[in-house]
């Protein structure tokens, strides 16, 4: 008796640039239109639009209550304190609020956009100032170290302004997310360029929705952000969240020399590619592992079709975090590509030759980036 050797079965190839083109150019999702795709994104979206929600929230308080405060130890319970909150706070049994203030630092660390270029003028430096004046006649301890350290205040203060932004950027992600699961629910979302439309079709309402940020010191109001500044949702915050969390990113402590001499990381930080969409999904559930906690914040709000999925799929339940990690990876590629769409200069149906080489212009740079991200997760 004779037997036929099994054909050999080709690696699936990578899209390759002039691919990425197409796809961004003709409306096509970057992620491979599947089921399985379809059923990840929005489950894995709708946990983390639950966790989303409580960062938001959180951020939010913090901008609102916790102005110049040098000792922010209960920045955590925006839900109020009380004893069994701490205790569960002490045994882990909470949201962990640190992945939050990772994202805030990478943005305040990068600073690219509106906001950051309006945390640099003077009507800015103008407001730390009338700010830190009316504090320090209360606070003789803010007025001791403002005397020693001109620039800690206001440093303090620009910190604080990116943290309550990025609580109300996550204040519409998380709707978009939640209401993505709805219409996945009732049939309206069945496929992945659904999922792209609803995101970039989110963006764009809310792309003009302005930006301020008021605080209250000893019963007076000041504006940090004030409505003629002129900052707005999509260009001056979503945009550069995208830059800093999804591309850019910061090295992680223990996986990543910082020695200088090892050159392990570049000196120029517009050059960082550590962020989600260059990842790799091993998350290693290690203390100081940011993504790790994320992780485990959308474990804890799994819904249940992604959490059977995940029970026939990889090593089931032992490594549902790699699993999650995987799929989120997955849809952060469908949220950059809403926000490719919601941002192309004109629309893709355009016929003017002038305004379909500057989309082809803006596409072929998006794409370029994307070139060094994990392709893999596209197939």
């Amino acid at each position: 008796m004779t037997t036929t050797a099994p054909l050999p079965v080709s690696a699936p190839t990578l899209p390759d640039q002039e691919e990425l083109i197409r796809r961004l150019l003709s409306d096509t999702p970057l992620l491979k239109d599947t089921p399985d795709h379809l059923l990840q994104v929005v489950n894995v979206l709708e946990s983390y639009g639950i966790v989303l929600d409580a960062y938001s929230k959180n951020l939010v308080d913090q901008g609102q209550k916790q102005l110049l405060n040098p000792f922010p130890v209960f920045r955590f319970f925006h839900e109020g304190f009380n004893l069994k909150r701490l205790w569960d706070h002490l045994l882990g049994d909470r949201i962990n609020f640190e992945y939050a203030e990772y994202c805030q630092k990478a943005m305040f660390w990068h600073g690219t956009g509106g906001l950051d270029a309006y945390l640099d003028s003077d009507a800015f430096r103008e407001a730390c100032d009338r700010i830190i004046a009316a504090k320090t006649r209360r606070d003789p301890l803010l007025a001791f170290t403002n005397s020693l350290y001109r620039g800690f205040a206001p440093e303090s203060i620009r910190s604080l302004t990116t943290i309550y932004c990025l609580g109300l950027f996550w204040r519409v992600m998380s709707d978009l997310f939640v209401d993505l699961a709805r219409r996945y629910r009732i049939g309206e979302v069945a496929c992945v360029n659904d999922v792209v439309h609803h995101i970039r079709d989110g963006l764009v309402a809310a792309a003009g929705s302005p930006i301020t940020y008021k605080v209250t010191v000893a019963g007076e109001e000041f504006w940090v952000l004030p409505p003629e500044a002129g900052l707005t949702f999509l260009v001056d915050v979503a945009v550069p969240y995208v830059e800093a969390v999804f591309f850019r990113g910061m090295p992680f402590l223990g996986t990543v020399s910082y020695n200088a001499q090892a050159r392990q990381i570049s000196p120029d930080i517009s050059d960082f590619k550590y962020g989600a969409l260059y990842a790799d999904p091993i998350p290693s559930m290690g203390a100081g592992i940011p993504p790790s906690l994320c992780m485990q914040d959308m474990y804890r709000h799994l819904p249940e079709e992604l959490s059977s999925w995940y029970d026939h799929h990889g090593r089931a339940q032992v490594d549902v975090h790699v699993q999650i990690c995987i799929s989120f990876q997955k849809s952060m590629f469908c949220v950059t590509n809403g926000a490719i769409a919601g941002t192309m200069p004109h629309p893709l149906d355009t016929q003017d030759p002038e305004q379909q080489a500057a989309n082809r212009a803006y596409a072929e740079a998006w794409s370029g980036r994307l070139m060094g991200c994990q392709r893999v997760a596209l197939l």
